[in-house]
């Protein structure tokens, strides 16, 4: 079986904010650790997403809110204490290397990539 999982992160950032160098690998280090996968075996995509490209209805001032929006795939969906558990140290962990409080991290766990994904021609079973 090919080892998942795959994170896409998207933060909303500040107009004075940048993406910092080690984000991205720490990132993948922190959900490593949480899903205890083998090195080179969690990957992180880091995409930042301006400001002045995120509205949420009724807000109307800018800088209040800059969330973190994480969609994770992986083979198989974790029982519902693993998923618990995921879900808050992702949220934390996230929150930490990033500088969001937990509130404005947001995750989505897209279906199971098992028998519908393929990495480097390689079909995950």
């Amino acid at each position: 079986m090919i080892s998942m999982p795959l994170l896409d992160v998207e933060i909303v950032l500040s107009d004075c904010e940048r993406v910092q160098p080690r984000w991205a690998s720490q990132l993948a280090d922190a959900a490593a650790e949480i899903f205890a996968t083998a090195p080179g075996r969690t990957w992180v995509r880091l995409r930042e997403l301006p400001e002045d490209q995120y509205a949420e209805n009724g807000m109307q001032q800018p800088g209040t809110v800059c969330p973190v929006f994480v969609s994770i795939l992986k083979a198989e969906r974790p029982d519902d204490q693993q998923f618990q558990s995921e879900i808050l140290g992702l949220t934390r962990a996230f929150a930490r290397i990033l500088g969001r409080p937990e509130e404005n991290v947001h995750l989505l766990y897209l279906p199971p990539g098992k028998g519908r994904v393929s990495f480097g021609g390689k079909r995950v079973t």
